[in-house]
């Protein structure tokens, strides 16, 4: 490994250092404003922005949310818990699945969870599934770091001054297949969610 590939790996494995979810202890439980909503995203989840004039969320998307139905609409204009841990969910899924995916996903969840009055609520769910996040970090520096190796075994040929390039493409390629494959699977599994749905469609298309 290169002193140009050590820092490049030093660099990533930082950044997913920086990485940390909102923990539920941190999420008011008094209603917000808009502006208090989108306030608290950005500051609690500054780490993920790529850019630093990068907006987590606007106002024009929370209120999209709530227009396609991901997000149950604001009491009196102000958002509840419930509300806030729903927009960290669709925070995520947004930058991998459609909104009508997304819609999918997380509507049994709102039915069942959002406004619960028992002990298994939008918190609960919220710390089941992010209560996975540090193994799920350990495994992914290990994974990185097999992969940048296998990326790194390929064009042994190359010129010398190219190889440094090459093995980042090569490596690239190779997360970008691996997020493409899972990407398919979660679209398949989500498909699998609504086979009577889809069985409908399928029967209008052919009457027409």
């Amino acid at each position: 490994m290169t002193n140009n590939e050590k820092d490049m790996m030093h660099s990533i494995f930082e950044k997913i250092a920086e990485l940390d979810y909102i923990k539920p202890d941190d999420i008011p439980n008094i209603d917000l404003y808009m502006d208090q909503v989108t306030t608290f995203m950005e500051e609690n989840l500054a780490s993920t922005k790529r850019h630093d004039n990068d907006k987590i969320l606007t106002k024009t998307m929370i209120n999209n949310y709530a227009k396609n139905k991901l997000l149950p609409p604001p009491e009196k204009k102000r958002y509840s818990r419930e509300h806030l841990l729903m927009l960290i969910f669709i925070y995520y899924f947004k930058n991998i699945l459609s909104i009508s995916d997304i819609q999918t996903l997380l509507g049994p969840i709102t039915d069942k969870y959002f406004k619960s009055m028992t002990d298994k609520d939008m918190t609960y769910i919220y710390q089941e599934v992010f209560s996975m996040e540090q193994n799920q970090i350990r495994y992914l520096e290990k994974d990185l770091l097999r992969r940048f190796k296998s990326a790194g075994e390929i064009f042994q040929n190359a010129d010398p001054e190219d190889k440094d390039f090459l093995h980042q493409f090569s490596f690239i390629c190779l997360l970008s297949f691996d997020v493409y494959m899972k990407k398919m699977i979660i679209e398949n599994m989500i498909d699998q969610m609504t086979p009577q749905k889809d069985e409908t469609s399928h029967h209008k298309e052919k009457k027409k």
